[in-house]
């Protein structure tokens, strides 16, 4: 068995390595005083909740190794217990900005993320559910399977270090694991799983899936909030890519809230646009959340996700970028972000920033699509 997965994956892994991605790169440059300036002003608006968030980044970096090495070979060379001073001393220096927001210049090394990062956004939606069958909600959300396996094909070369296979078996031995329309359509899981809850409709569950995690509102007036468990291991397609290519929506109009109303419009095509992103993601239900890969809540407009590969979890990064407004203009906006989660999508210098819930949420994380200056801070 070890021998057959291993002949698969190389296969996979040659193929998906062919074409190399620019690679990101962290320079350092004297610190930006006009951003420094600005960054402060943000942080000063509430210190309370950007230190909360600073001290779940900095439990979870204390956590690690003090003389690893949380940055690749060609990151800058801070261990993780460097990383955790650098959290202590913002965690410090937070009540102070809003007085002396030249302590950013003088206190932190400023290394400038290129290329330039798109940021992206995402939101923690809210949908009515029950956990119990119930014919007002039929579409199910699932935990995860007891016949999904993974495995860490770092265990076979090294040259697949931090890669893991998702698959299942059956009667000729390993297989991929269901694909969406497996699962969606044929029914891959009906008669082997029971959903953790239902809801209304299925593009509530692919939007909950994309976003990775969501609160459901019960009829009882409770409510749960439903984790990220896990994933079947197929890659993620972005519907909005497909959609652009077979000409249904204009580059220029694509949002998520474009989306939604193109699928409400033709309801004849939902199940077969759906499909198109095979990737199917699993979920468990928590009293509290939303939580980042660190295990920890995330903080509205503050927490992002990264490539832990590149920027790793417990990273402070000084962002300036455009956010769109539903006036549709945007607002220039400098604030402090921190790594403290991690996303499918997300890659090399890319960022995903947590905009929180609610209406202005959801419309931010749906049409937020913005160049964007980023500085890693350390502490000098």
């Amino acid at each position: 068995m070890r021998r057959l997965l291993t002949a698969c994956l190389c296969l996979a892994l040659l193929c998906a390595c062919a074409v190399a991605p620019r690679q990101p790169l962290l320079v350092e440059q004297g610190p930006d005083r006009e951003l420094a300036a600005r960054v402060a002003a943000t942080a000063a608006g509430d210190p309370a909740a950007l230190t909360r968030a600073i001290e779940h980044s900095l439990v979870y970096v204390r956590t690690r190794p003090a003389d690893g090495k949380p940055f690749g070979a060609d990151g800058p060379a801070c261990t993780w217990g460097e990383l955790g001073d650098s959290l202590e001393h913002m965690r410090l220096l937070v009540p102070r900005l809003a007085e002396d927001p030249d302590l950013l210049v003088r206190e932190f090394r400023w290394l400038e993320v290129r290329p330039e990062p798109l940021m992206t956004g995402y939101y923690e939606p809210w949908m009515d559910a029950s956990l119990e069958p119930d014919p007002r909600f039929p579409v199910p959300i699932y935990g995860l399977p007891g016949d999904l396996r993974s495995v860490d094909l770092g265990r076979f070369h090294p040259r697949w270090k931090g890669q893991r296979l998702t698959y299942r078996l059956d009667e000729k031995g390993i297989a991929p694991y269901h694909s969406r329309e497996a699962i969606d359509v044929q029914g891959a899981l009906a008669q082997t799983e029971t959903p953790i809850a239902w809801t209304r409709d299925f593009v509530d569950v692919f939007f909950l899936q994309v976003q990775g995690s969501g609160r459901l509102n019960l009829s009882d007036g409770s409510m749960r909030h439903v984790l990220y468990a896990g994933k079947n291991g197929h890659e993620y397609v972005s519907l909005g890519k497909v959609m652009i290519e077979r000409g249904l929506v204009p580059a220029e109009e694509m949002s998520m809230q474009r989306i939604r109303a193109y699928l409400r419009e033709h309801p004849h095509e939902v199940r077969e646009l759906l499909n198109t992103n095979p990737s199917y993601v699993f979920f468990r239900l928590e009293q509290d959340g939303p939580l980042g890969a660190m295990g920890r809540t995330l903080t509205p407009m503050v927490s992002m996700a990264t490539d832990s590969a590149f920027l790793p979890l417990g990273t402070i990064l000084a962002v300036d970028a455009a956010l769109p407004d539903a006036g549709g203009t945007e607002t220039r906006t400098a604030f402090l972000g921190l790594a403290q989660d991690r996303g499918g999508a997300i890659k090399g210098s890319r960022l995903d920033l947590f905009c929180g819930a609610g209406q202005r949420a959801e419309f931010l994380a749906g049409h937020l699509q913005a160049e964007s200056r980023v500085y890693l801070l350390l502490k000098k």
